[in-house]
């Protein structure tokens, strides 16, 4: 009998120390920070840590022969912070392919860093554990994210899941850095305008005329080229009252007749538009082969300055061509002038991520709270004094003369990039005019666009967020109805499919499942709205 009990005794306690065990390695449980790891914390400033750590970063980039793991800007952090980043870097075409790979292995890297998390992933992978939640880590381990958020409360809306849980930090643009978050423009070439002796273009109808002139003058120009349909959508749809909430929502805004949400892509103004850019395609005013170019040939047809009129980034930052000069927000044919292509100060969602397999998790929040302060932020766009910049007798920041004026031919992107990682990729940091020098912050930029930020939109929403269940279906409906409206939207421009097809197309959309689309939109909007 006694033998019995203790037989029972010892199966009792080895079961409860098997479920103790597996407790012990729920994502949940590895969260917590062991006490050694807090004692190594510094109080504040550099380094972060009294003795060395190495957490593990998964990355992309935009060049194959960076090598991040031997950059100075990370060598040089590492020196600062006593923390030895490890990347796992891949080209940036392939990040989605590699990041999906690790997800579904279950290696995680500590941290993923610039690698894209949708709000829907964010939430996946949160509720599994997978992610940690970083409300408690910003509160007390990141005072520049705080009091940014703090500050600009539609910036913690759009980073707060529906579950009150916030995932990931965001790229962030100072709200003031108007040309950032504007991003493109309408760039003219000047000598083609005093060439023809004409002013600006202040209509559509103007534009078009400007363009004929341009192809009766030299038919080897390209009149108006040199980027995707949707840099040129995003630049006029605004002529015809479209995009009244911004760039961060470019299918959805709000229809002015009836107060209700509208579906861009369905509106008779957005078929209108079309029609006028079918026109531009048809005589040969727009890029033969916009549909079709690769990024290489419309660069190269940019650094030979064929274009005449680009709406794109900076041709001096694209092409290594000056003389361009940023165009003005042009009226429509109902007498509509709004520039719709400016976007929220919250930029592109679930660049920093921290996963559960990370053993530092305040150190890292303090790692990357660095970068959205105004040294961090130097440091990151501009880099090092006296080797990548130095500082001008009115106070202000330039890149030294082989990063700008490069001996070798390299662009300013691509120069920047032998000491530095922003250009071409997504990174968590904070964009300012005074240290961002890539396109949107060159000279030319910033006067581009105090030409039509008169223009903006009184409202411009944030990205919203929706819940698990409005993903799932939100997901499937995206993809079928976005992919037939881009596909939709060349057919028409290149007239393979006439304009008396509109009603069969809006018609296919609602047999997609449109009304539901827009009802999960509606949800999302009226949570956004409290």
């Amino acid at each position: 009998m006694k033998m019995k009990k203790w037989t029972c005794f010892l199966i009792g306690t080895l079961m409860i120390s098997s479920l103790l065990g597996g407790c012990a390695k729920t994502p949940e449980t590895e969260k917590a920070e062991p006490t050694e790891t807090k004692s190594n914390l510094t109080e504040s400033g550099m380094p972060i840590v009294k003795e060395p750590v190495t957490i593990k970063f998964f990355a992309p980039k935009r060049f194959a022969s960076q090598n991040l793991n031997d950059i100075m800007l990370w060598n040089e952090y590492e020196k600062m912070t006593n923390i030895n980043v490890e990347w796992n870097d891949v080209i940036r075409e392939q990040l989605v392919e590699k990041k999906n790979i690790i997800l579904a292995s279950g290696d995680y890297p500590d941290v993923f860093y610039g690698s894209r998390f949708s709000s829907s992933d964010q939430q996946k992978y949160g509720q599994q554990g997978i992610l940690i939640k970083l409300n408690d880590l910003i509160e007390n381990h990141a005072p520049n994210i705080k009091r940014i958020l703090d500050q600009n409360p539609e910036i913690k809306k759009a980073m707060t899941m529906p579950d009150g849980n916030i995932y990931a930090i965001p790229t962030i643009t100072d709200p003031s850095f108007t040309a950032m978050r504007s991003g493109t423009f309408m760039w003219y070439k000047q000598e083609w305008l005093d060439k023809l002796g004409v002013s600006m273009p202040t209509t559509t109808e103007e534009l078009y005329n400007f363009l004929k002139q341009v192809k009766e003058k030299d038919p080897n120009a390209i009149p108006i080229g040199g980027g995707p349909i949707d840099n040129l959508i995003s630049h006029i749809k605004g002529s015809w009252g479209l995009g009244n909430r911004g760039a961060s929502h470019p299918n959805v805004d709000v229809d002015p007749k009836t107060g209700d949400l509208r579906f861009i892509p369905v509106a008779s103004e957005y078929k209108e538009m079309l029609q006028y850019i079918q026109k531009l395609y048809s005589e040969g005013l727009l890029y033969k082969d916009t549909f079709s170019a690769n990024a290489d040939q419309a660069i190269a047809n940019g650094i030979e300055g064929k274009y005449v009129v680009h709406p794109g980034y900076n041709p001096e930052a694209m092409f290594k061509q000056k003389g361009y000069t940023g165009g003005l927000t042009l009226t429509g044919p109902h007498g509509d002038q709004l520039y719709a292509n400016v976007g929220a100060t919250v930029g592109s969602s679930g660049q920093f991520v921290i996963t559960s397999n990370n053993k530092y998790p305040e150190a890292t929040m303090r790692w990357v709270d660095y970068l959205y302060s105004d040294e961090g932020a130097k440091m990151f766009f501009m880099g090092f004094e006296n080797v990548t910049y130095k500082k001008t007798a009115d106070g202000q920041y330039e890149f030294v003369d082989e990063i700008k004026n490069n001996p070798k031919g390299l662009t300013q992107d691509q120069a920047a990039a032998q000491y530095l990682t922003w250009p071409g990729g997504g990174y968590p940091g904070i964009l300012k005019q005074q240290f961002f020098k890539g396109s949107e912050g060159m000279p030319s930029s910033v006067e581009a666009v105090k030409k039509v930020e008169s223009q903006f939109p009184e409202e411009i929403w944030a990205p919203f967020v929706y819940t698990q269940e409005e993903t799932d279906k939100m997901s499937a409906l995206k993809a079928d109805i976005e992919t037939y409206v881009t596909e939709m939207q060349a057919k028409f421009i290149t007239g393979n499919v006439p304009f008396t097809e509109w009603d069969k197309y809006t018609e296919t959309l609602k047999k997609m499942g449109l009304d539901e689309y827009m009802e999960i939109y509606e949800a999302a909007y009226e949570r956004y709205k409290k």
